[in-house]
């Protein structure tokens, strides 16, 4: 995973909403004191009656599809997701002990305890109804121009840290010096999720654009406006909206750096919206006398001022209401909950149900308190040995990836040299940080649950703007420890694979080593690759944007690249809807990169051993069974759709039989011949 999916996965949308009306607490949903084991390669997960040279994820998934139907509160079901819900149910053990029992606590876990019994006081927080948005719509209702917007937008970004209100603002580092921090100003202002719901014109797309429509308009309802005055109101938002979206950037363009970097000057900044006083706004924030930004889209800058500019106070006024209403949504009584969750879950996703709400308390714990939770996880799930074997096995895929850029025959020895000299310098963060985070200054409320939010937004906000002009902080993560998931991040140049992703079936001390570097072994070559995929190899060594490659050497990589992006181009998500290979053209680089250094690992770390079958498996089917069943999923409609347009991701089941094609490895071990489905006469090949 790269690091732009990574931070998204780790922001407060984890708190899908929660209401009276959420799906009761089942008995295999029960508090952990422990974390359940399943083995890494499971027999019962496979369907032993599928030709794994016709269609292996069959072969390997078949089993678990079938015997895993997709939970009436989730939206997809896989091994991760149920992975991250036997952490969420190890997680609620540790809250619900530490909420019962905070006089034997230290103060960090009484801080987590408290913070916990505030979220699941659904009482309290059903007496307050819209109480805690008064705050905000009083400051919003004493807006007299748009002049006004600056010091107003100000105190919103700091209380709902939700880029939602007109654009995004925060700390980077610089793209042309990563040692350094700048500001960082990025395009935002939008309630659905990509710009592409506001611009397609298919039915599909206008139908959603009314249901969004209606949305709004319940929840000016919600918020007592009139009938007639709700729907005006409703139309207002997604006027300006869409206006916005047209004007935004779409998530390919997004992952060309070269494409959102835009150093500038206050001057500069401000001559992009001279409607918009951004010194009144950098003192709001505390960052009066910043002069050095990066503006990510500075067309959809201009844009906004034409918007400030032409929109009437009253309509400004109104989208404003609208996203206060919509960042807060889950954080109010059910009538909002419900109303969040109908559209954003039950519409967009196709999910029928509410989680319960321990769910999203667990998951709410985690992204504002997450470090103070990780220490609890790690102490009780994370063994030093276990850090130590992740480590090696991370150091061998290192060593299997140099190995393969000294036999590349289609690189210069001119960019080997640099693609060594980044390789080295990789830094592996394996389990938790170093440091842990202090969370002293956080004031937290055992009844007081929506200020709790807020003074968490503001604790993390404030964190983010004050490392601009600071040194870099190398050692800081972007996931938290009970993460079930990794990321490569091309400016740190760093790996992070986090405690919960360490866990069976994921990683299993107990498994021969086939399927442990089938599945761990090739996730560390997936986040290693991504430091060579399409947009990580645009980062040099020390993290700056800079073209290492020769002409020659970049044109034969995107050869090579441009093979896997037009063999995923084929591939049909639901319906008629494809694969958006150029999307997905990084993890589906990083999948196919990560499996041959995975192979290559394994085949070093067994070179002199004799291995016999297990289970009625050869250890090379063992490898590749072991990589599959991580990718074993349920997925529903709705979602597939919703995904095929924002995530970057390919479906489970082309992770796995897109990859298999291109493995001569593979159709040996499974004894392939020419003419069947997992052989492909065109194989591609990049690393």
């Amino acid at each position: 995973m790269n690091i732009k999916a990574a931070l998204a996965a780790a922001t407060l949308t984890l708190f899908i909403s929660a209401a009276a009306t959420a799906a009761a607490p089942t008995p295999s949903e029960a508090p952990l004191s422990a974390l359940p084991y399943t083995p890494s390669l499971d027999l019962q997960a496979m369907d032993a009656t599928a030709n794994p040279c016709e269609d292996f994820y069959q072969y390997a998934c078949g089993g678990w599809i079938r015997n895993n139907p997709i939970p009436s509160d989730q939206a997809s079901w896989s091994v991760y997701g149920k992975l991250y819900q036997d952490n969420q149910r190890f997680l609620w053990g540790i809250l619900d002990g530490l909420a019962n029992n905070g006089a034997a606590a230290s103060g960090a876990q009484r801080k987590l305890g408290d913070y916990f019994a505030a979220c699941m006081d659904e009482g309290a927080i059903e007496k307050l109804g819209a109480a805690p948005l008064a705050p905000a719509l009083a400051q919003i209702a004493a807006l007299k121009s748009n002049q006004d917007l600056p010091a107003l937008l100000a105190g919103l970004h700091m209380s709902l840290a939700d880029d939602g209100l007109f654009f995004g603002f925060g700390s980077g580092q610089d793209y042309g010096d990563a040692s350094q921090v700048i500001a960082s100003a990025g395009a935002g202002g939008l309630g659905l999720p990509d710009r592409d719901y506001y611009t397609r014109g298919d039915a599909k797309s206008k139908k959603l654009r009314e249901q969004y429509r209606q949305h709004v308009e319940k929840m000016f309802l919600l918020l007592g406006d009139a009938p007639a005055q709700a729907k005006r109101n409703a139309a207002t938002v997604l006027k300006l909206e869409t206006a916005l979206a047209k004007a935004s950037l779409t998530q390919v363009e997004l992952r060309d750096p070269y494409k959102t970097y835009h150093k500038m000057d206050a001057k500069a900044l401000q001559a992009l919206t001279p409607a918009f006083d951004w010194s009144t706004y950098l003192r709001g924030i505390g960052l009066g006398g910043t002069d050095t930004f990066n503006v990510s889209e500075p067309k959809f800058y201009q844009a906004l001022n034409q918007q400030w500019t032409a929109t009437p106070v009253a309509d400004v006024k109104t989208y404003l209401r609208w996203h206060v209403a919509h960042a807060q949504a889950d954080y109010l009584s059910s009538a909002f909950v419900d109303e969040n969750f109908a559209f954003f879950r039950k519409t967009l996703r196709g999910v029928p149900v509410l989680k319960p709400r321990w769910k999203r308390c667990v998951a709410l714990v985690d992204a504002q308190l997450g470090e103070s939770l990780g220490q609890e996880f790690v102490n009780r799930s994370f063994s030093p040995q276990l850090k130590a074997d992740t480590l090696k096995m991370a150091k061998q895929v290192e060593q299997a990836m140099r190995e393969d850029l000294d036999q590349l025959s289609w690189m210069s020895d001119q960019t080997k040299k640099k693609a060594v000299e980044k390789l080295s310098t990789i830094v592996n963060k394996i389990g938790y940080p170093d440091s842990w985070r202090d969370y002293s200054a956080l004031t937290i409320a055992r009844d007081d649950f929506a200020g709790n939010v807020v003074r968490g937004n503001r604790f993390e906000t404030q964190r983010q703007l004050d490392k601009i002009g600071k040194p870099l902080n190398r050692g800081e993560w972007g996931m938290t420890p009970p993460t079930v998931n990794a990321y490569y991040d091309p400016q740190m140049n760093d790996i992070n694979f986090p405690a919960g992703v360490l866990q069976p079936p994921l990683y299993d001390a107990k498994m021969d080593a086939a399927p442990n570097y089938g599945n761990t072994g090739s996730t560390i070559g997936h986040e290693l690759t991504h430091a060579f995929d399409d947009e990580g190899r645009q980062f040099d060594a020390q993290g700056n944007l800079k073209d290492w490659w020769t002409p020659a050497d970049a044109k034969a990589f995107e050869e090579r690249a441009q093979c896997v992006v037009d063999q995923y181009s084929h591939y049909v998500v639901v319906d008629d809807i494809r694969i958006n290979s150029k999307l997905s053209e990084g993890e589906d680089l990083a999948d196919l990169g990560g499996l041959v250094l995975g192979w290559m690992a394994w085949q070093a770390e067994t070179a002199n051993q004799r291995l016999r079958p297990v289970d009625g498996l050869n250890p090379d089917q063992r490898f590749f069974i072991g990589y599959a069943q991580w990718a074993c999923e349920n997925s529903r409609p709705e979602n597939l759709r919703a995904n095929a347009l924002t995530d970057p991701h390919s479906p489970g089941k082309y992770r796995v039989n897109g990859l298999m094609v291109n493995m001569p490895e593979f159709q040996a071990a499974f004894s392939c011949r020419a003419g069947q489905a997992m052989v492909s006469a065109k194989r591609c090949r990049v690393w």
